[in-house]
């Protein structure tokens, strides 16, 4: 499909701005069509949607201290595509030419090489699975794929899609973080176990945000709102001064409406939640959100948990290991860490939220 085809881009952008899970970017002020200074784009790639909304000093907008129009927007537009589609070629588990599929495909135990961002990726990745003892996994892939959510899923929407135990156990024994080898001084990474397969798809959106945010830093913008595929991070205010706004979703299945209005200024934030991709058997409701430890899907009440932090990457990450390791070890874990995490927990028919001290000053 040409990129035209889906990327609409315009100079004037209002409203609200519903994306895709997890998330509401409350672009404009309520009961205003327009936001003076504001433009943006909307596209597809990575699997996902994203969007960009930009604006400037003094209700202007500049990209490298030149006046804006709709051919730079456009110019601008391209650039963030192919960043996301160079993201998408180095770390999908869904295209089998991808740097990660092919690493994932080897049983070579050898070091082999890998471009420094997919290392850079993986080492965070490590890093939040040993600081959280293994409820964030980067090597989970072979769990998820058996319960049918992965790129290399074995069964079908709607068909038999709990496995055996005895199907567990053995993937059990192809996971585990503590398999993988990294050398960044020489770009280059190794199996310790030739079944192992890293799966980044707990932290590569949050990795997409903060590159194509770097790149408007580059481009010279000082008023930013990007998100991927509900992760989000932003740069200064609004071209009228006001902050931009966001707001938790209510975890619920089936719409989409505000739960906690947040302002988020040169900050990101990321969501986890088991209401959006799931399945049901024999009425027991089985999430994506897989245990790495026990091979299940998290049977506890935590609905969903938002992490706000100055790097996509890090509260994308964090805000996965946090819905794994469910609302008492969640909070215990982000408070001792000093992570600003709101969750979201069901209690009956009910949800009620807590928040860390951290998150605190962003409630308003």
């Amino acid at each position: 499909m040409d990129r035209r085809s889906y990327l609409k881009a315009s100079l004037a952008l209002g409203g609200s701005l519903m994306l895709p899970a997890g998330v509401l970017a409350l672009v404009g002020c309520s009961g205003t069509m327009k936001t003076p200074g504001l433009a943006g784009f909307d596209g597809r790639s990575m699997g996902t949607g994203y969007s960009v909304r930009f604006g400037g000093k003094q209700h202007g907008i500049t990209i490298n201290g030149a006046p804006v129009d709709q051919a730079k927007i456009d110019q601008l537009a391209e650039k963030v595509h192919a960043m996301l589609l160079d993201v998408d070629t180095h770390m999908s588990t869904w295209r089998a030419d991808s740097e990660l599929s092919q690493f994932n495909a080897s049983a070579n135990t050898d070091w082999q090489p890998l471009s420094a961002p997919t290392l850079r990726v993986i080492a965070q990745a490590l890093d939040t699975s040993a600081d959280s003892n293994g409820a964030f996994d980067v090597t989970v892939g072979p769990l998820v794929d058996l319960w049918g959510f992965g790129a290399g899923a074995e069964t079908s929407a709607g068909g038999d899609r709990k496995p055996a135990g005895s199907d567990i156990v053995k993937r059990l024994a192809q996971v585990g973080y503590g398999a993988i080898d990294i050398d960044l001084t020489a770009n280059a990474a190794r199996k310790r176990n030739p079944h192992t397969r890293l799966d980044l798809s707990g932290i590569a959106k949050g990795h997409a945000v903060d590159r194509v945010a770097a790149l408007l830093d580059q481009e010279g913008l000082d008023s930013y709102l990007v998100e991927v595929g509900g992760e989000l991070k932003s740069r200064g205010r609004k071209p009228d001064n006001t902050a931009w706004k966001v707001a938790i979703e209510r975890p619920s299945v089936g719409r989409r409406e505000a739960f906690r209005a947040l302002e988020l200024k040169d900050l990101a934030i990321a969501t986890s939640g088991d209401y959006r991709n799931f399945f049901d058997d024999a009425g027991q409701r089985y999430s994506h959100s897989i245990d790495p430890r026990t091979g299940k899907p998290v049977s506890h009440q935590l609905a969903s948990v938002s992490v706000v932090a100055g790097s996509t990457m890090a509260a994308d990450a964090l805000s996965t290991a946090l819905m794994i390791l469910g609302p008492d070890e969640a909070m215990d874990f982000a408070i001792k860490h000093q992570v600003a995490a709101h969750l979201i927990v069901k209690s009956g028919s009910a949800l009620k939220e807590v928040y860390t001290p951290a998150f605190e000053p962003l409630v308003s």
